[in-house]
């Protein structure tokens, strides 16, 4: 790699869970991948609270070892969070033009990341370019719920769910997003919430490098709650126009009711005054949920929560550096 100021490098950030030799494999196929690059890469892992102990060295042959540092957190956070204070940490300790969000198992590729780096470049550095799944791995038990999931995402939120972490974003971007507390539920929806540039390009997903994938349904659901949780305004205002209509009906159901009572021959012994209990319980259970979302929409927009750039400090426990046997 050539000389160049360290404002120029490329960061790449990976969340790590007792997940070490696959991370080992993938910064090594990285550095080989990236080999050619006339960018520096530094490598940041983030220690998600592992009960394993991250390796003192990792084999890379070849010469320009890169630097790769690994974030030690004080407990278990999950992903997302870990995300997070690691997108925190290098805005406030690195120089750097972006930061190449991927996961240490091997499904985000290296050769995806070359293609996510070409088209930053091209983008000259001014977009957040995320990949677009084409193409999964899974069963297709799990293929199946993640279209239900982004069906019902679109329903609540309005938007098609179609990209995840895998993805390089710009310095500038990051010094905005730092400053979103939704970064704190989900990387890639606070992005959109915070409407940063952004574009996806499609990439195949690879395979895990080592053991088994963590992701399972209870994962997935928690995942999709975390992304739809930072657009729970709109999903709030979606519920409300929703049950609103519900009650509308309920109502006109009643005024129905009763026409067919009083001003035509139609009706059936005892159904009117059944009908019009059950619409009204309905009317009134509509309303009341309504209510409870007017009610919490309006206490979320006046909490205060999780702030990347403020908080992250006391999730942090230290820093250390991975040596590189050549």
């Amino acid at each position: 790699m050539t000389d160049t100021a360290p404002q120029d490098r490329i960061v790449i950030l990976m969340p790590v869970y007792d997940d070490w030799a696959s991370a080992s494999v993938l910064v090594a196929r990285l550095h080989a991948a990236l080999r050619e690059s006339t960018v520096p890469i530094e490598y940041l892992l983030v220690d998600d609270g592992s009960s394993e102990a991250p390796p003192k060295r990792i084999p890379i042959e070849g010469t320009s070892p890169p630097s790769v540092q690994v974030l030690r957190l004080r407990r278990n956070l999950g992903h997302q969070r870990a995300i997070a204070i690691g997108l925190t940490w290098v805005h406030t300790q690195f120089s750097c033009r972006g930061v190449l969000v991927m996961d240490a198992d091997g499904e985000d590729t290296p050769e995806g990341a070359v293609k996510l780096l070409e088209r930053f470049q091209r983008e000259e550095g001014k977009k957040t370019i995320f990949a677009a799944r084409a193409r999964r791995t899974e069963g297709i038990v799990f293929r199946c719920f993640y279209v239900f999931y982004r069906i019902l995402s679109w329903l609540l939120t309005g938007r098609n769910v179609r990209v995840g972490n895998f993805s390089v974003i710009p310095r500038e971007h990051l010094s905005r997003l730092v400053g979103v507390s939704e970064l704190w539920s989900h990387y890639a929806a606070s992005v959109f919430k915070a409407r940063l540039p952004n574009e996806s390009l499609p990439l195949d997903r690879g395979h895990r490098i080592a053991g088994a994938s963590k992701m399972n349904l209870l994962s997935l659901i928690t995942h999709g709650l975390s992304a739809s949780a930072v657009f729970s305004e709109v999903m709030a205002l979606r519920l409300l126009v929703a049950t609103f209509l519900l009650a509308i009906a309920a109502l006109l159901g009643v005024g129905v009711v009763f026409a067919l009572r009083f001003l035509t021959n139609l009706a059936v012994p005892g159904l009117a005054t059944l009908a019009t209990g059950i619409l009204m319980v309905i009317f009134f259970q509509a309303f009341s949920i309504a209510m409870v979302f007017v009610f919490l929409t309006l206490q979320g927009r006046s909490a205060m929560g999780f702030l990347p750039i403020r908080d992250y400090a006391y999730f942090v426990d230290r820093v250390d550096r991975i040596e590189i046997d050549g």
